[in-house]
């Protein structure tokens, strides 16, 4: 079969040139050349905000950011490659502005001791080690302890000796803390489950319900067997 010269070659975006802002599309950028070709300036101007009233309807997000109207003009002028001769309400951005990089965010890169307890949890411990000696400290480490046996619970066994918390406590703390003697947990119920993050959305089959369930189900039984 023979091909007709006047065969139609399709144009893909793969491959023109890439966009600075591909959020307004290629149409949007045709309008910004053509404002290069109005030889009058105020006509110019005029179309100008035209095209930024058709930017704010593509890309309505931007009203949720502050100065949104500065930011329209902004991405006007970058994507005339910031050779835009117009009277705009804002200086034109330089463009090193957009080149530079943002500020890097300080992570603390400390190695977490016991990552099933959390970094927050040695934060807690450094400050219950400063406290003085006395009844305030230890209802201090006692809550502490309690609440390190949940988060051991989530992510371990199904039980824990107390005494392995207070170990924990005292390890985490580089022995600056001392788990008084004589100090107690209270004893956990059996039908307490602790669910791990994400895991515990509630939709009526969770391990309480289903023991609440059959609990009401055989106290029927007995009240039928009665009668």
């Amino acid at each position: 079969m023979e091909t007709s010269e006047n065969t139609i070659k399709l144009d893909y975006n793969t491959e023109r040139t890439s966009l600075a802002m591909p959020e307004y599309g290629r149409n949007v950028y045709k309008m910004v050349e053509h404002l290069k070709t109005i030889e009058d300036k105020d006509k110019r101007t005029e179309q100008a905000k035209a095209v930024i009233r058709v930017m704010e309807i593509l890309n309505p997000q931007v009203h949720s950011q502050e100065n949104y109207s500065q930011k329209l003009w902004d991405h006007l002028f970058i994507m005339s490659g910031y050779d835009l001769d117009v009277d705009a309400p804002f200086p034109m951005p330089e463009p090193s502005q957009r080149e530079s990089r943002p500020l890097v965010i300080p992570i603390k890169k400390n190695k977490i001791k016991a990552t099933h307890y959390g970094r927050n949890i040695e934060s807690i411990i450094d400050l219950i080690s400063g406290e003085p000696d006395g009844e305030v400290k230890t209802a201090m480490i006692r809550s502490l302890a309690i609440y390190m046996r949940q988060q051991y619970l989530i992510w371990n066994k199904d039980s824990v000796a107390d005494e392995t918390i207070f170990q924990d406590i005292e390890k985490l703390s580089d022995y600056r803390i001392k788990v008084p003697e004589g100090i107690s947990l209270n004893k956990i119920s059996e039908n307490q489950a602790f669910s791990r993050p994400g895991f515990n959305i509630n939709l009526g089959g969770g391990p309480q319900n289903q023991n609440r369930n059959r609990n009401q189900k055989k106290n029927n039984r007995k009240g039928g067997n009665k009668k």
